[in-house]
């Protein structure tokens, strides 16, 4: 029998994080699932913690190949994933032991509803609760604030063509994959409760990103969703005396970003 849920880590030199990781998905209270481990080329001692594992649960699965990235990854375990729904769970974070069991039996007493997701409990170098609101397309063209740690049905990965494996830098690529299903009008479910715990330390890519690596990825997207953005945005635009409609069109993309980021911020957060 298939799993009903496939959990997709892809890993980059997480010796010292996979371990916990999986041991989150092991305490799962839904145990029809697998884990799908994806060695993103790491030169540490990942493969050997993972080679204990696959011989300790047939559930979990190996894959190493040559190092892509996060996006490439993603889709190649979720290529490669029987479930019939989907949990991204980066090497470093944990999942919380009733996600699963509450979110699979909401998605199968919900056909109309693509995606559930919560919130998030801080651990390593910051502390505290990340309260994730619920999906607003227009609020979520702004900037990324639902983590990849939800879980969905494979067919609206498939629906979409997948992660973006082309953006610039590489960590916002769950990003353009809510953008993405929030354009095919896919329904959000959030459940309100912690889903995950994300660890901030060190290591984590959110340590990693600086302004303008931020700045190119938000400027690939604008231009990716051209139309939806001036759909939504150009009226905040025609509100103000310096702009108008057809000067936002000829204006840069960079310069579109950073000049909508600060209005439409106040107008929806």
């Amino acid at each position: 029998m298939d799993p009903k849920l496939s959990v997709i880590i892809p890993c980059f030199n997480s010796e010292k994080t996979l371990e916990e990781t999986l041991n989150s998905v092991l305490n799962q209270r839904h145990q029809n699932w697998e884990a799908l481990i994806i060695n993103d080329g790491s030169n540490d001692g990942t493969e050997a913690i993972a080679s204990v594992w696959i011989e300790k649960d047939k559930r979990i699965k190996y894959f190493s190949k040559e190092n892509e990235g996060l996006g490439k990854s993603r889709n190649f375990g979720i290529s490669n994933a029987a479930g019939e729904y989907i949990l991204p769970l980066d090497s470093d974070n944990l999942v919380v032991e009733d996600f699963a069991e509450k979110a699979v039996a909401f998605l199968d007493s919900h056909h109309e509803v693509g995606v559930v997701h919560g919130h998030a409990e801080y651990f390593g170098e910051k502390t505290g609760i990340w309260a994730i609101d619920e999906f607003n397309l227009e609020k979520i063209l702004v900037g990324n604030y639902i983590d990849a740690c939800a879980i969905y049905r494979k067919e609206l990965w498939e629906k979409v063509g997948g992660y973006d494996e082309n953006m610039p830098y590489q960590g916002h690529e769950d990003w353009d994959f809510w953008i993405a299903l929030g354009i095919q009008n896919v329904r959000f479910y959030h459940l309100n409760q912690i889903t995950f715990r994300y660890c901030v330390c060190g290591g984590s890519m959110i340590n990693s990103f600086n302004r303008e690596m931020l700045l190119l990825n938000q400027d690939y997207l604008v231009q990716k969703y051209s139309r939806v953005f001036h759909k939504y945005y150009s009226r905040l635009y025609s509100q103000n005396e310096s702009f108008n409609s057809e000067q936002c069109k000829n204006k840069t993309s960079q310069d579109l970003v950073s000049e909508l980021l600060s209005r439409i911020k106040k107008a929806l957060w």
